[in-house]
């Protein structure tokens, strides 16, 4: 049976990333490191369940939410002094601006590639389990039923051998009592002078 799952998160830039995972140790591969986030402070268990709805519906996934508003993230930089501009700036000529241009190639970004998902295997898994739970449970009834099957023949056999016995013991008497019989007959056939 798959483990119950919990939802991490960690911050990345202005974003924090959230992933319902059964384990630390998943959590972080969702994320795709291999630095322990967690004992260095970096990463948490979130309980909150207006923030752990959206990843417990997609186990597995990592979801991004911004932390606050642009402006505040805006507000948040660190002031950075500009050089002033200078007064006559010399600019390249023309040819030589079209030659730059020329030069660099357009790079076109990576295409991104999602994580697989792991529902299908935590299905395939519970369904596993499902399957082994119920075929003990048939099992240990068939077992229950052959036993209640061993006690039935046991007390039919002693039913059975109780009442051979009882009747070979009439079918002695009746024999005993046949013979006894054909005697006293034979006897009074004879009569007394014979």
């Amino acid at each position: 049976m798959p483990r119950a799952l919990k939802v991490f998160r960690t911050p990345i830039g202005f974003h924090d990333a959230y992933v319902a995972a059964p384990t630390k140790k998943a959590a972080l591969e969702a994320w795709g490191t291999t630095h322990d986030l967690f004992a260095r402070g970096q990463a948490e268990i979130v309980t909150d369940p207006a923030l752990t709805e959206e990843p417990l519906a997609q186990p597995g996934v990592v979801i991004k939410r911004s932390r606050g508003t642009t402006a505040a993230q805006i507000a948040a930089l660190p002031a950075v002094e500009r050089p002033e501009p200078a007064e006559d700036p010399v600019e390249p000529p023309p040819a030589a601006r079209t030659a730059k241009k020329a030069a660099k190639p357009e790079r076109k970004p990576a295409p991104v590639i999602p994580r697989p998902s792991p529902s299908a295997l935590e299905a395939a898994e519970a369904a596993v389990a499902d399957a082994e739970k119920r075929h003990a449970e048939e099992t240990l009834a068939l077992e229950r039923e052959q036993a209640a099957l061993d006690r039935r023949r046991r007390e039919l056999e002693r039913t059975h051998a109780a009442e051979r016995s009882d009747l070979r013991d009439a079918a002695d008497r009746a024999d005993k009592a046949y013979a006894a019989a054909l005697k006293r007959w034979r006897a009074a056939r004879a009569g007394p002078g014979d």
